[in-house]
């Protein structure tokens, strides 16, 4: 089979096309044929070496995942050769970057309806991420008010959905580029980030702060400063300290996302119900995946990437 690798840590040079064996699921795993293999930045601080995530080289990347079931590993129940799914694959482990990967069982969910097999690779992490950081780590509650910065990215748009559709007011911060998509997902207010801070605008207390974008240290604390007493800052951005203020009682968190099945369910379920939806801005194929990874690299993709590997 065909599959995209690194031998070495690197620029997206590193990235090589192989043809190895197919590989075969243990106890517990099912192999895939994969129809779509999801593109994150995190795949490029992996490759990179950046991120304190533990991999075995040569590693394959894309550790999002659509694709039909071929065989099924010892013990593995409830999933039957031909089904179609969608899972979030282990980040430590080789990802869907090629014509077949083996996935724990555990981490695959069917596949939404409503949607083409190879685009459900959009959707498993990136909505994890947005449920996870609503949910779990803000308890975001109906009445609350919410700022979500980097409301115009991939995660944030399941974010500004999520959040209304719990009954939150969504203050979003976005481009004029994205303005028009962050206002179609619900937000009741969009701040152009590129004409001001939200910090600068905001004059009324909120209730949660969740930031998605790569904002400057001191800005990312005069936004906390909105926070009210005993609220919440939540942050995906690992590298930067999130603020808190414990004078306050305002909790500062970084999101660290994981697989969850009955989640991801879930997920689907709001796609093939209407109230999520997945945008694929490009779709690739495996041999380009380096060129992608070098336009991450350099800021130039914008949108939900998926590779089609074929089979």
């Amino acid at each position: 089979m065909k599959t995209m690798r690194f031998f070495e840590t690197g620029d997206p040079s590193v990235l090589t096309l192989d043809d190895v064996e197919a590989p075969a699921p243990a106890a517990g795993q099912v192999l895939l044929r994969v129809a779509g293999a999801g593109v994150n930045p995190a795949d490029n601080g992996i490759r990179f070496g950046r991120l304190p995530i533990p991999i075995t080289l040569p590693h394959t990347p894309g550790y999002d995942v659509s694709g039909t079931v071929v065989s099924l590993g010892d013990g593995v129940t409830g999933l039957a050769v031909g089904d179609a799914v969608v899972g979030f694959l282990p980040m430590t482990e080789d990802g869907a970057a090629a014509e077949y990967v083996v996935a724990p069982a555990e981490a695959l969910v069917p596949a939404p309806a409503s949607v083409a097999l190879t685009d459900a690779a959009g959707l498993p992490s990136v909505a994890l991420t947005a449920w996870q950081a609503l949910f779990e780590y803000a308890d975001l509650k109906a009445g609350q008010r919410i700022v979500i910065t980097g409301a115009g990215g991939v995660v944030g748009l399941h974010a500004v959905r999520l959040a209304k559709r719990a009954g939150a007011e969504v203050i979003a911060t976005a481009s004029p580029r994205t303005r028009s998509a962050v206002t179609d997902a619900g937000a009741d207010r969009v701040i152009d980030h590129t004409a001001a801070s939200a910090a600068s605008v905001i004059d009324e207390p909120v209730d949660v702060v969740l930031n998605l974008a790569p904002i400057g240290a001191e800005e990312f604390v005069a936004l906390a400063a909105r926070v009210r007493d005993g609220g919440v800052v939540v942050s995906t951005t690992a590298w930067m300290a999130t603020p808190s203020d414990e004078a306050r009682g305002v909790r500062g968190l970084t999101v660290f996302v994981r697989s969850d099945r009955d989640q991801l369910a879930e997920l689907v379920r709001l796609v093939d119900a209407g109230e999520l939806r997945v945008e694929i801005a490009e779709r690739v194929p495996l041999a380009e995946l380096p060129e992608v990874h070098a336009r991450l690299e350099a800021g130039q993709v914008h949108g939900k990437i998926v590779v089609t590997p074929g089979a």
